[in-house]
């Protein structure tokens, strides 16, 4: 009786998450496995040791090996679903889209939105140590955001912490992150956790990303002693530390700097070494966290204002539209300039008049700066004293022209007097106003 050949011993089945050896075309590919493209499965991906990815044609592979098995927990949540909050502690990961959620289409070489939150979780294995649920609210560009994402955002995350998230984490685009931490530092109140937005300036496949650094650090301070709203990105060019920067004193301030955000007019709230697991507070404003508090859920927003750039030669007439809206923010010079050429000098502008027209209407006028650092004082020059007495508002503040503009639109949401309107917006409400300004902060 003949005997049957034996069978081979096969090593386990590569899964997402994995440290592979993959051989194709003679060639040795060693990283680790991530996730599926949901578009193409004819591929396979392997982020390097250098940090890129490589896409590889699932057909020319002549051998893949598994030199170390993943440890990735994730328990995936739809925006409809109803499965219960894991029994262990675990952090919210939101994504509302940008860069840091792009992937490559290794078929065609184009840059996409990944579509699935095993995806964003699987694609950066550092993450593999925490619980996670993850749920895809959005995925569109920063520059596509409207208030009606910001109110659909702060709900999710009221959502997620009274299912018991820990921390939540928002993955976000950069261009107008701190528009939107801005608006859930005013809608969410009392907050008894972290809330951390945090982005890219460079895709996660490539070797300079600041993906990866963010996302670990964000998750690191998501899991720590702080509550608030907070913007978390690299502190500067290497990937040693990155800085919580709250919500509402916070700017992009470079266009492709990995280190592109600052805290304006304020210290960091904290400083992270991702990689050594490490944080500590760094501004003495930085809350405790407090699982005691109970969070305050206020997203009514009026969005019709105006945000008008001040600028050399700016004519009257330009204001006209401006009366179409319920609020304006006025981006002037220095310490709070507008042109009210009380010289009478023939050839300047003076919008001093529209200024008062639009006040008299009941359309309230709000002052932030274009120097960003430090505060408006409209008692220094007779020129800024008479914006003062027409009504404009903004005396002693130094919130940001992106803050001051979101601020308004939830103040008005609230508020129809004149008198009260200007009460709340010269008054911190989520430390958009600092009480004293540090010299370090500049």
């Amino acid at each position: 009786m003949p005997v049957p050949p034996k069978k081979s011993k096969k090593g386990p089945t590569p899964e997402p998450g994995d440290e592979v050896l993959a051989i194709c075309e003679g060639r040795e590919f060693r990283g680790i496995l991530l996730p599926p493209s949901l578009k193409d499965d004819s591929f396979i991906t392997i982020k390097l040791d250098s940090g890129y990815n490589i896409g590889i044609q699932k057909g020319k592979i002549t051998k893949i090996e598994v030199l170390k098995k993943g440890e990735a927990r994730l328990t995936a949540k739809k925006e409809q679903s109803t499965t219960p909050a894991p029994s262990s502690p675990f952090t919210s990961f939101i994504s509302c889209g940008g860069t840091i959620v792009n992937k490559i289409d290794y078929r065609t070489g184009a840059v996409h939105p990944a579509v699935s939150p095993r995806e964003l979780i699987e694609g950066l294995p550092a993450l593999s140590k925490y619980s996670i649920r993850a749920r895809m609210l959005f995925s569109i560009a920063s520059e596509d955001m409207s208030p009606w994402h910001w109110v659909r955002i702060a709900e999710a995350v009221a959502g997620e912490i009274k299912d018991g998230a820990y921390g939540v984490v928002l993955a976000h685009g950069t261009d107008t992150m701190h528009y939107t931490s801005a608006a859930l530092s005013f809608m969410l109140q009392n907050l008894p956790c972290p809330v951390i937005f945090t982005g890219s300036q460079r895709s996660s496949d490539r070797g300079s990303s600041d993906a990866e650094a963010n996302l670990l650090s964000s998750f690191l301070a998501a899991n720590s002693d702080l509550s608030g709203v907070f913007v978390c990105m690299h502190e500067n060019t290497d990937d040693e530390t990155c800085l919580l920067h709250f919500g509402a004193k916070v700017r992009k301030m470079h266009t492709s700097r990995r280190d592109a955000f600052r805290s304006i007019s304020s210290l960091p709230a904290a400083r992270v070494w991702p990689f050594l697991e490490k944080i500590e507070k760094v501004s003495e404003r930085c809350p405790a966290r407090s699982p005691n508090s109970k969070l305050t859920v206020d997203t009514k927003l009026n969005t019709k204002v105006a945000m008008q750039y001040i600028y050399p030669g700016l004519r009257p007439e330009a204001f006209k539209q401006l009366f179409d809206y319920d609020g304006v923010v006025l981006v002037g010079f220095g310490l709070g300039h507008v042109p009210v050429n009380l010289s009478g000098e023939k050839n300047s502008y003076s919008l001093l008049l529209q200024i008062k027209e639009l006040i008299a209407s009941g359309i309230p006028v709000v002052l932030s700066s274009q120097a960003m650092y430090g505060r408006i004082n409209l008692n220094v020059y007779t020129n800024q004293r008479v914006l003062r007495e027409a009504g404009v508002i903004g005396h002693m503040c130094d919130m940001t022209p992106e803050t001051a503009y979101v601020k308004l639109m939830w103040v008005l949401g609230r508020e129809k007097k004149m008198g009260k309107i200007k009460e709340l917006m010269e008054k911190n409400i989520a430390g958009e106003i600092t009480e004293r300004t540090e010299f370090s902060s500049y």
